[in-house]
């Protein structure tokens, strides 16, 4: 199995078709919000990028930068690295004008309870960076919530479908992409909204959440029958491609695996690889948030490791005791309340 270099450098490898891209784009690159679970292996990647391009752009990542480890993984990729708490105005005065900004800052977890830090942070800080950045390329990092609940016979939540968020945390969500609509229309802002449907990155998950219950014995819900899921290495790919994809018009793009993974058949296949019976609980529900990604897919092609290598490998992650970064995803929630 990896150990967590080798996941790190398993997320952070730029392709070829990536590498070509930044030899064309225009400007530099800053990635807002760069400290959270995705942000330090996509900063890394954009870097590997773009001196593999050899053209020579910055790429900046900006974070309150509270964890060591994502700091030492960043300077080791010599990757700039700028502390600011993107809550205060007068701190994001002070970054550098780019062309293109990566725009990941988001509150998700714990909402229950702290609805106001979670408004503050998923639309407050949205305007206070479009109003210092005006008429960047912007990819803002969103969520499939923003959609109703699906069956998973219907195929999932196209772009086409209208937003439909049920729960504060859902409907800040939608708040954020609407400032960045703002952006596009008053300050000539170009935005793609990528609504991302959970990224794995065997630290966390929803393979982690499932295979983290069966261990400790406890019962595997059902209320949510279903879910996507998609290899990260992809999202962060996806991500950086998908500034070409920005557009004053605003464009949205589902982003995750190709399948609906039923829960009940992740988790019995989890269960065998771990060596121990998994426990359902309730009623098998009827809908989730599902999305179709065929948009995504036909731009940017397939996800590079499909659903069961991820399944294997998430497994041996949790077997050998691989870290993981304690942040559960909550995907089994059904009234909206994360």
């Amino acid at each position: 199995m990896w150990n967590e270099a080798q996941l790190d450098e398993a997320l952070s490898t730029p392709s070829q078709a990536l590498i070509d891209d930044m030899a064309k784009l225009d400007g530099d690159i800053m990635i807002l919000g760069a400290g959270g679970k995705v942000g330090p292996t996509l900063s890394v990647m954009a870097k590997r990028a773009v001196e593999a391009s050899g053209v020579d752009r910055k790429v900046i990542a900006v974070s309150r930068f509270t964890d060591p480890f994502v700091v030492a993984l960043m300077e080791k990729e010599h990757v700039e690295c700028i502390s600011c708490d993107l809550t205060q105005p007068s701190q994001i005065a002070k970054l550098p004008k780019v062309k293109n900004i990566i725009y990941m800052a988001g509150r998700k977890f714990g909402t229950n309870g702290a609805e106001c830090e979670t408004w503050e942070m998923n639309v407050a800080v949205p305007a206070y960076v479009t109003q210092h950045f005006g008429d960047a390329r912007y990819v803002v990092f969103s969520t499939s919530n923003v959609y109703p609940f699906a069956t998973p016979k219907s195929g999932g939540n196209t772009e086409d479908v209208a937003p439909s968020p049920i729960g504060e945390y859902a409907i800040s969500c939608l708040g954020r992409e609407r400032i960045f609509e703002y952006a596009a229309r008053h300050f000539g802002a170009k935005v793609v909204n990528f609504r991302l449907s959970y990224a794995i990155d065997l630290r966390y998950g929803i393979l982690y959440d499932i295979c983290s219950w069966i261990m400790a014995g406890k019962p595997v819900p059902l209320t949510v029958p279903a879910f996507n899921c998609v290899w990260q290495r992809y999202v962060n790919e996806v991500a950086l491609r998908s500034l070409f994809m920005a557009s004053e018009k605003v464009e949205n793009l589902n982003v995750t695996g190709p399948e609906m993974v039923n829960v009940r058949y992740a988790a019995t296949k989890l269960g065998k690889l771990l060596g121990k019976e998994p426990i359902f609980e309730g009623e098998e529900g009827e809908r989730g948030i599902l999305c179709n990604a065929s948009k995504c897919i036909r731009n940017y092609g397939y996800p590079d490791m499909g659903l069961e290598e991820m399944i294997e490998k998430q497994a041996e992650w949790v077997l050998a005791g691989g870290r993981q970064l304690g942040k559960p995803t909550h995907f089994e929630e059904s009234k909206g309340k994360f």
